[in-house]
Formats: C-alpha cells, sequence, structure tokens
C-alpha cells in the first residue's frame, strides 16, 4: 500500500476474470471432501508441473500437497495424517522433477540474498533429485502419524517430456 491505496495488480484483476468465467459454467456439482481415489499427492511449486493434468486427476480425486521441492516437511506429514485418518487417503505418491530450483542453491545463498532474518532458517535445498524423493518417500514410511498400511512411492516428472520415473 501507498499512502492509504490499495493498489491493483493486472495478475489479480486477470485472476478474477477468469474466475467469473469458470464460476458461470460451474457444474454445481458437491464433492464429499475425502478425494475419490483415497490418494495425496505431494509435489513441487514449480510452475511447470500441472499434477492434475499429467496425472490424469479430476477434482475431487486426491489431496495435492505442494512446496518447494516436494519435500515431506512435518507440515506435509501433518497434512497426511488428517488427510488419512479424517478423510481417508490410503497412500501418497511423492514426485519430484527434472531441473528442480532446489538443487541451484545453499542455504547460505539465499539467507544472503534476504539477510537476517532468515539467519537460521533451513530452506531444504538438496543435490539430487531422485535421492530427495526416496528421502520423502522413508519420512511417510518412518512417520509415527500414519499406519504401516499407509502406502508411499515416489516418482521423477521430467518437465521436458511430461514422463515419471519411478525411484
Amino acid at each position: 500500500m501507498a499512502s492509504g491505496i490499495l493498489l491493483r495488480v493486472p495478475q489479480v484483476d486477470e485472476l478474477r476474470t477468469a474466475n467469473e468465467r469458470y464460476a458461470a459454467t460451474h457444474p454445481r456439482r458437491p464433492l464429499p471432501a475425502e478425494p475419490a481415489r483415497r490418494l495425496a499427492v505431494v509435489t513441487c511449486m514449480d510452475a511447470r508441473l500441472d499434477p492434475a493434468r499429467f496425472l490424469g486427476l479430476a477434482p475431487g480425486d486426491a489431496h495435492v500437497l505442494r512446496n518447494a521441492g516436494a519435500i515431506v516437511t512435518d507440515d506435509v506429514l501433518r497434512s497426511l495424517a488428517i488427510s488419512h485418518h479424517l478423510l481417508g487417503t490410503q497412500e501418497v505418491v511423492v514426485i519430484g522433477h527434472t531441473q528442480c530450483g532446489m538443487t541451484s542453491f545453499a542455504n547460505d545463498d539465499l539467507r544472503g540474498r534476504i539477510g537476517a532474518a532468515a539467519a537460521e532458517v533451513d530452506f531444504l535445498p538438496f543435490a539430487d533429485v531422485a535421492d530427495a524423493v526416496r528421502a520423502g518417500v522413508r519420512a511417510v514410511e518412518a512417520s509415527p502419524l500414519l499406519p504401516d498400511s499407509f502406502r508411499a512411492s515416489g516418482f521423477v516428472y521430467d518437465v521436458a517430456t511430461g514422463r515419471i520415473d519411478a525411484v
């Protein structure tokens, strides 16, 4: 805000217009909160990834959790526990991707850009995408918040081809 005046952001206006078009044709059919495929997806926030599209998911099919790097953090485990215990999911797929920006920096690089506020923050960068996905799958499997029957698998999405490969 400058001088108490709310600045309009053109992207926000475009989003609102697009939403009006969407809402005008929305089927208005209620979907249950429980995902139809009993599936959760953990993937990266990278704008090149459209998990609904590349996994063939329709609205209501799965819970999709996104963060920088598709890292299975404590918060992701919290969300998976809610997804499983309250909403019936039975498995998760962790999907990293090629050319991930999380492989391109070290904590100190980002801390230097941000300053003192980030001095103690671990941004969780990693060197190898497949290794990070495997670590995420292991974190799910080891979590005391999820039962042994909760399945976890990992994939790497290739941004050049659109294919996923198991890791």
